[in-house]
């Protein structure tokens, strides 16, 4: 299908597309990688009267060590994420997850901060974010301000940016050397969306489990917290009986790629052997 017709610019900073935005009154769209957006545009899912083009804003491409976490920028491409050293030593999950994203060519072109504004439950890295209880950075007319990832989804493709908002860094923890982590997801083929997906982080002490982390892809109209698996494994529950808890309160959807009832029969499989691997990592 043909898109609807647009105008298009190029930001040459972020400042630039932050006017392009408030200018736009909300009709403008951001293209970052564009591999989740020029899909939308073909089914006509998005319709902006104009795209602002940030694939030159090289500044926001970098990965950093922010004491406490670490600093991805939002230009930062999947290919890059899933091969820089400094997240593979102190929050591999992010990493691991990159290099499961679509294709090579939707890696090498897609970035980490458009599929997290695209806001798509479908997408992998949201979950993953979620689960670690990262941060994103928006920059707008009002200046910066810091969303928990907990608050920025609001909805199927809609997040907690404002209309003149850009996202410029995304925040994730480093990880102690006692937090097991897992992403598993299902799909027909390996460059599909996730039919479901699981993210999992075990924190142990002494050897026991004192908490986790679950984040679950494609199970809703937003990434969700799996909160009564979390509460059962941290209770003592079995790896089986958490689990079984990961659909409490979620909504999965019926679609082309799987009825509402076998998502969630696939949910309670994926997650048990996600479970599996973070206990055992």
């Amino acid at each position: 299908m043909i898109p609807a017709r647009f105008d298009y610019d190029v930001a040459e900073s972020v400042e630039h597309a932050i006017e392009l935005l408030a200018a736009g009154g909300g009709d403008t769209k951001l293209l970052a990688g564009g591999q989740s957006l020029i899909p939308a545009l073909k089914l006509r899912i998005a319709r902006p009267a104009k795209l602002a083009d940030l694939g030159r804003l090289d500044d926001l491409a970098y990965v950093k060590d922010g004491g406490t976490h670490i600093a991805v920028g939002a230009m930062t491409r999947h290919a890059t994420v899933a091969k820089d050293a400094l997240l593979a030593e102190h929050c591999a999950i992010v990493s691991h997850t990159a290099a499961q994203i679509g294709d090579p060519q939707v890696r090498h072109r897609g970035t980490i901060g458009g599929t997290l504004s695209h806001g798509d439950p479908a997408s992998d890295m949201p979950a993953v974010v979620l689960a670690l209880g990262g941060e994103l950075v928006a920059r707008g007319k009002g200046g910066e301000r810091v969303i928990p990832a907990t608050e920025f989804f609001t909805g199927v493709f809609e997040t907690a940016l404002a209309p003149d908002e850009v996202l410029v860094e995304v925040r994730v923890p480093k990880l102690a050397a006692s937090t097991g982590w897992a992403y598993v997801k299902a799909n027909r083929r390996a460059q599909d969306w996730a039919t479901v997906g699981v993210a999992v982080l075990v924190h142990r002490d002494n050897g026991t489990v004192a908490g986790a982390s679950i984040g679950l892809v494609n199970m809703g109209g937003t990434p969700l917290r799996a909160r009564a698996a979390e509460d059962a494994l941290a209770g003592g529950a079995s790896v089986g009986d958490a689990a079984a808890a990961v659909t409490d309160g979620a909504e999965p959807p019926s679609d082309l790629a799987a009825s509402s009832e076998y998502r969630a029969h696939l949910a309670q499989v994926v997650a048990r052997r996600a479970l599996e691997q973070a206990m055992a990592d």
